[in-house]
């Protein structure tokens, strides 16, 4: 009995202190850095989280978030992992390129999942193909056939350079469409907010992003999205909810993209702790899905442990994915 009851006793002084060390680390603020420019998914997720957290009163200390746009989110990730080091209060927030431009030929990133501490998937967001409002092309099979006929006469415009995501997002569709991909005219932009301008500005035909990024564009009539990388049509989207599937285009392409907030792998068992516990905390508010509804956005959060085995699979796939499109991997 006097040893169950010093066991208890134990028990209850480890959690005792656990509580304190969290109420003490939510005294101290946070810097987010959104491996990318203003404007995009990237940033208005980690600005979302920020706001939320605060709002909601998980977490009463000050947030900053600050951009680290360049290379396709390799700029942002790498000043991270190099300048915060041991620093529990520094906070990462990057999507699929993040993989990507780790495991591809010409990918400049030495950081991967095991450089890095993964805390846990956000959400994730489908792709799209969109054009402006006045565009000759309705569908997919008429942009697609257009570029079959000239190459030259479509001009693509995406936030990442070739090999990330919205590249192939692209890819995938023109591949999967009977499109020779080496033919494909595609223009770099950094980040889904640049990409955007373009598009908006003239300077490309069509353009490979996200739901999030463009949604709004499609409410106010600027742009025609002519399909999207969901299995199924989002009909419980008044905006997105009319826009066909790529499959249903006879396109055979399923896709998203993640995007999950990070620490880096050296901060403190109870840093790591409290994140685990408040990203969730923060996935399960009604404030937080009300909002990635608003933006077009899926709630697919994991835990650090379920996120870390995701992110494995994902360079599995993305491995295959590229040998598929021809391109060169590390």
């Amino acid at each position: 009995m006097k040893k169950l009851f010093a066991i208890a006793l134990a028990l209850v002084l480890v959690l005792s202190l656990a509580v304190c060390a969290q109420a003490e680390y939510k005294q101290k603020n946070v810097t987010i850095i959104a491996a990318s420019g203003a404007g995009g998914g990237l940033d208005t997720a980690a600005r979302s989280v920020a706001k939320i957290l605060n709002s909601e009163g998980l977490y009463t200390a000050a947030m900053t978030v600050e951009n680290r746009p360049g290379g396709g989110q390799v700029t942002g990730t790498v000043e991270f992992v190099n300048k915060y080091g041991k620093d529990d209060y520094a906070l990462l927030v990057v999507s699929t390129p993040f993989i990507l431009n780790h495991i591809k030929a010409d990918g400049n990133s030495p950081i991967g999942p095991e450089e890095v501490y993964p805390v846990a998937e956000l959400q994730s967001d489908y792709g799209i193909i969109a054009v402006l409002a006045d565009s000759p092309y309705d569908t997919l099979t008429e942009l697609t056939d257009a570029i079959k006929a000239d190459p030259d006469n479509v001009q693509f415009c995406g936030g990442g350079g070739p090999g990330t995501w919205d590249h192939l997002n692209a890819m995938q569709v023109a591949h999967a469409a009977g499109v020779d991909v080496q033919t494909v005219k595609y223009n770099t932009y950094d980040g889904g907010g640049e990409a955007l301008t373009a598009l908006l500005g003239g300077h490309a035909d069509a353009m490979t992003s996200d739901v999030s990024s463009i949604k709004q564009y499609l409410k106010a009539g600027s742009v025609k999205v002519l399909g999207v990388s969901s299995a199924e049509r989002l009909l419980d989207d008044e905006i997105m909810k009319d826009v066909p599937t790529y499959t249903e285009q006879g396109i055979n392409v399923v896709t998203s993209n993640w995007r999950g907030i990070f620490m880096n792998k050296d901060a403190s068992d109870e840093a790591k702790a409290f994140w685990n516990e408040t990203i969730g905390k923060l996935c399960a508010t009604e404030a937080y899905n009300t909002e990635l509804k608003n933006f077009g956005m899926q709630n697919t959060y994991k835990n650090a442990e379920d996120f870390m085995a995701y992110l494995k699979t994902e360079e599995e796939n993305y491995r295959a994915v590229y040998e598929t499109l021809g391109l060169r991997l590390k």
